[in-house]
């Protein structure tokens, strides 16, 4: 089976993110960037599938040149190589010319089947196993907490446990496909000092938009269907209401709970 796992690296949730100032785009440059945390599952959920049923990894990257850093991460536990998708013109990309970019690069890639995050964490905006599924005419297995990879008639049958906020659904469909993963579903591995030396070696391509034949004009910032207009640092937090209980306690709590709208 060929598995093409899609990897964002992305600033480090636990340490400082901001903004640029002239573009209100992420500022990658001053952040401690790192493989988002749910595509690490979706590299185990490959490694696993490969492991049970044969087949290639393949892993690709839509990023600057530092996104390299995180390739060779992902490369280090274990899969076979990599695509990197790497053009001055795609900063400021949106969800939708993203989504369009990595279809395009899949389509080179005959892929079976495309694992992905259900979400980053810089973005959260859970579209984009989606909007690549509608691009290239695929199934898409969205929320998955299990999955399960089965011979059929058809085709291979994919078999997913979607997490919802009720419990979960069970969802099938026949590859190719896409699934994007939640962080219940597995346990990554660590890299070990063999899969780190190894990952050194491993194929790394790098394609343009030119190479995609995809107009620079049409992605990136001048491209975005959506932009961040302005923003602004979040206040700092200042301490609490203070009610004294001078024998009418209950009463100025009820109070000011209502004038907060909680009662």
């Amino acid at each position: 089976m060929n598995i093409v796992v899609l990897v964002k690296q992305v600033p480090d949730s636990g340490a400082d993110r901001n903004l640029r100032s002239d573009d209100n785009t992420t500022d990658r440059g001053s952040a401690n960037n790192v493989i988002n945390e749910m595509d690490e599952y979706a590299i185990e959920e490959a490694l696993r599938i490969k492991e049970a049923h044969g087949g290639e990894v393949t892993v690709l990257t839509m990023g600057p040149d530092r996104a390299t850093e995180s390739i060779r991460k992902a490369l280090s536990m274990g899969p076979d190589k990599a695509v990197h998708v790497l053009d001055d013109a795609l900063h400021g990309s949106c969800a939708v010319t993203t989504s369009r970019v990595l279809a395009t690069a899949l389509g080179t890639l005959d892929a079976d089947l495309v694992i992905c995050g259900a979400e980053s964490t810089d973005g959260r905006v859970q579209v984009l196993p989606h909007m690549l599924a509608e691009r290239l005419g695929i199934a898409a297995l969205t929320g998955a907490r299990t999955l399960t990879v089965e011979p059929g008639a058809d085709g291979t049958v994919l078999t997913a446990e979607r997490q919802t906020e009720e419990g979960y659904e069970v969802v099938s469909a026949t590859t190719p496909a896409i699934v994007s993963v939640w962080d219940t579903i597995n346990e990554p591995r660590y890299p070990s000092f063999k899969g780190i030396m190894a990952a050194k070696k491993k194929p790394v391509q790098t394609l343009s938009l030119a190479d995609l034949g995809v107009p620079a004009a049409e992605v990136g910032s001048a491209g975005a269907t959506s932009v961040v207009v302005e923003h602004s640092k979040r206040p700092p937090r200042s301490g609490g209401a203070k009610v004294t209980d001078e024998g009418s306690g209950g009463v100025a709590l009820v109070e000011y709970l209502a004038t907060e709208k909680f009662v």
